[in-house]
């Protein structure tokens, strides 16, 4: 046994020692009181300065406020964005099902929270027994192309199921609870909707007339209550089973069944062999931001191309005068006219290596361009190696950008309204016509070949704001994307604001269509600079985008298509 005297000096030293590591660890935690009120104040003083109607966390801008709703609630559920981004189609699917559908396909750009970006394409491609001379048979104008000739292999279900392997948090069959309830239990028909209705009364769309008609055959109008059914029960066993129960067993030979009686050339070896193929994002500069864009056979390259040319004009300035705005609108055009002329060269990578549209993507090949452009005319048409082809309308686009500052900018599509408008009555799906997108293009179909398009969906990243981006419109998406970006990257226009920009539409045929509202005086003013101006019955771009910057989180659904945004 040891003694310790009163008075021991080591003892005294110990005691000392204590205390000081006593007041350490005091201080130590009081800085980190310090540290955690700092952070929470000025996360609450950030909260404070953004502006109204702005969200903190995440946010999804889908064409519905009910499938937003659903995107944003599956992101609270703990869900990742493309679990948001599934969630939020699959009732877009229902919500405006002459847009997009499983009957389809979308091309999504994924943005991980490292800032990462993928390309997941789910296009639809040309079946095994696609008839030879098909396209012989385009109309020479535009017109909704109804019939089964027209379908294309759906590849929607297995895009979704990619995505979600890659990057899903929440179960497969969690995401497609809140379609399938409303699917079985129905949902008063949208205003959108019931605008289309419409189009499909005819003779040769009988089944599809049935889905959206009253127990006495007169079809449904705005307010009026619809279910679909057989849907639901498809949906319900692909969540229950996986994406392959749409691919091969009794919904895959429903869906052939139905398909091959209307005269359709799908197979079950074609959905069989169908696969989602995953890619790295194109990189393109602008200004401080790094947009990714998706390869061919999407638009990506002619919004990359437009971009590329008009911003070497350095034109900025966020008020312009009438003759400004002229100049600047007229390059706009030009510049348009000049990527009509090569869409023809867009095409799969398994038909046309990617190298040759990578070069578009380029500065130098923009300043070709540029300097092709005359400020005070226009060409003859042949100057801009334009081959007239069909434009194509449709699709809906959803943003989405989460909590952890993961993004997903996703387009889907059946092509025309109703897509081929068949309609196959045992699984409840509404087939694409996506095969017309080759018309006006291409001689001839290459089995398995997919259409080109102009989905556009986009992420552009600063070292300080993060934007989602795309648009909807077939032909006017690019349009769509272009005309917001410009107005609100260069010009100072809120997202908003921008987005509502009325926009100037350069068809197939190098003709210049303008929407409702826009700058008559500067409609003259480009008559007169021998711009071709005819009139457009119906615009259908409809651009749905996500912002953060700042802590502070915008996201706005399209007034056109009265969507509204959700977030938290």
């Amino acid at each position: 046994m040891v003694l310790v005297r009163r008075g021991d000096p080591s003892m005294a030293r110990s005691r000392a020692r204590v205390r000081v590591y006593s007041c350490c660890a005091l201080m130590l935690l009081c800085l980190v009181a310090v540290i955690v009120c700092v952070s929470v104040f000025a996360r609450h003083a950030r909260r404070a300065e953004c502006p109204p109607g702005s969200f903190h966390s995440a946010a999804v801008a889908a064409d519905s406020k009910t499938c937003s709703e659903i995107g944003r609630d599956t992101l609270q559920s703990g869900g990742s964005a493309v679990d948001g981004a599934i969630a939020a189609l699959l009732c877009t699917s229902l919500m405006n099902p002459q847009s997009m559908g499983i009957g389809g396909g979308s091309i999504f750009t994924v943005m991980n929270s490292s800032g990462h970006v993928k390309i997941i394409t789910s296009r639809e491609s040309a079946p095994a027994k696609t008839a030879p001379d098909l396209l012989q048979s385009c109309p020479k104008t535009f017109q909704l192309m109804a019939g089964s000739q027209w379908i294309a292999v759906p590849g929607e279900i297995r895009g979704y199921k990619k995505a979600h392997d890659l990057y899903g948090k929440l179960p497969w069959a969690t995401l497609f609870q809140p379609a399938i309830k409303l699917a079985r239990e129905g949902f008063p028909i949208p205003q959108i909707l019931g605008r289309y209705i419409p189009y499909i009364d005819t003779n040769e769309t009988q089944a599809l007339r049935e889905v959206f008609s009253d127990v006495n055959g007169n079809l449904l109008k705005t307010g009026d209550l619809v279910k679909f059914e057989k849907l639901a029960d498809t949906l319900e066993t692909i969540a229950n089973r996986g994406a392959d129960a749409f691919y091969t067993g009794r919904i895959a030979e429903d869906l052939i069944h139905d398909v091959q009686e209307a005269g359709g050339t799908l197979t079950l070896q074609d959905l069989a062999l169908y696969e989602a193929t995953e890619s790295d994002a194109w990189a393109v500069p602008l200004g401080e931001y790094q947009m990714y864009i998706p390869p061919p056979p999407a638009g990506g390259v002619i919004l990359s191309l437009v971009l590329n040319i008009l911003k070497g004009y350095q034109m900025n300035s966020p008020v312009l005068t009438n003759e400004q705005k002229t100049l600047f609108y007229h390059r706009y055009i030009e510049a348009f006219k000049f990527a009509n002329g090569l869409k023809k060269l867009i095409r799969d990578p398994k038909v046309r290596p990617e190298q040759m549209a990578k070069k578009f993507t380029e500065d130098s090949f923009a300043d070709h361009i540029r300097s092709l452009i005359r400020d005070d005319g226009t060409h003859d048409p042949q100057y801009y190696n334009i081959t007239p082809h069909l434009d194509s309308v449709g699709t809906t686009h959803v943003s989405v950008l989460a909590a952890d500052g993961s993004a997903v900018s996703v387009t889907s599509t059946i092509n025309h309204l109703f897509g081929s408008k068949v309609f196959s009555p045992r699984t409840g799906v509404i087939l694409n016509n996506e095969l017309s997108d080759f018309c006006g293009k291409f001689d001839r179909i290459i089995s398995g070949e997919r259409p080109p398009s102009s989905m556009t969906p986009a992420v552009l990243k600063s070292p300080s704001k993060t934007l989602v981006i795309g648009s909807t419109g077939g032909g006017m998406i690019t349009t769509g994307v272009a005309s917001a970006l410009i107005n609100h990257l260069w010009f100072g226009k809120s997202l908003k604001d921008a987005i509502a920009t009325p926009v100037a539409f350069v068809d197939s045929e190098n003709a210049v269509k303008f929407e409702p509202a826009f700058d008559n005086d500067v409609i003259e003013a480009l008559k007169a600079l021998g711009q071709n101006h005819v009139t457009a019955k119906r615009f259908f771009n409809v651009v749905n985008a996500v912002e953060r910057e700042s802590g502070c989180i915008c996201a706005v659904s399209d007034a056109r298509k009265l969507g509204e945004p959700a977030g938290y």
